[in-house]
């Protein structure tokens, strides 16, 4: 038992280092999604070895050091997503009109056949837009009764379980589909009119995942999020990126993202939001990503009902608010990271 502990507390620890190489095989890139189940595991370990008296040697000391060294590591890059860290984007003063955008996002999981469940759903959340992905045909006919409603779409149906379909009862303007690292990859570049006439920039994403079945590299991944920011950078009107970005919320690549597009993210101040995996409540992680610049205010975020796929829909309602460029934050990026992000979008994929 005593070497049970050793071993598993030896493999925690390397799990949270493994990270820190910035390596774009999925090896190195995997370990970044369960954090807070490194956390959990590492607090646990820690009060078994004290519990039990087990730190008798030196090896086992150290073992308790490193994992008490882990703990606040973790602790660290978790914080941010907690609701006792400081807010982000400040919640909207005024009430919900003619400047807020609601928007559902949701990966309805391609195999998936439960599209009464997301039917119900789009009448209960009551979108402004709609962004579904991993969607073929057989998923685009299921959602033909909504199209009245919402007049405008940008689809792309495919049956490689990367299919998009945006929907919106908000104009869309200059609308077009990009492949901007893969063939097979699609994206969505458009502009929303909001209610008040305001054009807002949208961006709609779903790259790749860094594991074996998929891509063995985050290199393309990494490269089409970047790519994205740094047009976010350029906008000179306000912009929203949205959809699943096969990425946590804290990993370096977001935090890289959101560093040098100057985006900012609802969750932090307000909870993790996981929106995968729906199936295994202990292996979940926020997935599923609404960016937005600092011109805007969060009036509702909410996770929203399982709908028979491997991904809870998310609902963010968020406010065009001009003065809010004074109170929200920014991360900051330095020269390291604006290099390093060129290096990433100037990287060579397969």
């Amino acid at each position: 038992m005593e070497n049970f502990i050793r071993i598993l507390s030896l493999v925690l620890i390397l799990a949270s280092a493994i990270p820190l190489i910035r390596h774009d095989f999925w090896v190195f890139r995997v370990f970044e999604y369960p954090r807070l189940q490194k956390l959990v595991l590492n607090v646990v370990l820690i009060a078994t070895i004290v519990t039990a008296n087990l730190p008798s040697t030196l090896l086992d000391k150290m073992i308790l050091g490193g994992l008490i060294v882990n703990c606040f590591y973790l602790c660290y890059l978790i914080w941010p997503f907690t609701r006792i860290a400081k807010k982000q984007i400040i919640n909207s003063t005024q009430p919900a009109g003619d400047n807020n955008i609601n928007l559902l996002i949701a990966n309805v999981y391609q195999y998936n056949r439960r599209s009464a469940d997301y039917l119900k759903l789009i009448q209960n959340c009551d979108p402004d837009v709609i962004l579904m992905v991993e969607t073929d045909n057989w998923w685009e006919q299921q959602l033909t009764s909504i199209e009245e409603k919402y007049p405008y779409q940008i689809k792309m149906p495919l049956a490689n379980t990367y299919g998009m379909l945006l929907y919106s009862r908000l104009e869309l303007v200059n609308g077009a589909v990009h492949f901007l690292v893969e063939d097979d990859i699609p994206s969505i570049e458009v502009n929303v009119k909001l209610r008040s006439g305001q054009l807002v920039k949208l961006y709609c994403l779903h790259p790749q995942p860094p594991v074996p079945q998929e891509n063995p590299r985050s290199t393309e991944r990494d490269k089409e999020i970047l790519m994205v920011g740094q047009k976010a950078k350029c906008s000179d009107i306000p912009v929203l990126v949205v959809g699943d970005l096969n990425d946590v919320a804290w990993s370096y690549t977001t935090e890289l993202f959101c560093k040098t597009s100057g985006l900012l993210d609802p969750r932090r101040g307000r909870g993790f939001y996981n929106s995968f995996n729906a199936k295994y409540f202990f292996l979940r992680f926020p997935l599923d990503h609404i960016f937005c610049s600092t011109d805007f205010t969060l009036t509702a975020i909410e996770r929203m009902p399982h709908c028979g796929s491997d991904h809870f829909p998310m609902c963010v309602n968020l406010q065009y608010a001009p003065a809010a460029v004074h109170v929200n934050e920014q991360l900051e990026a330095d020269a390291e990271d604006h290099q390093l992000a060129q290096e990433k979008i100037a990287a060579e994929c397969d």
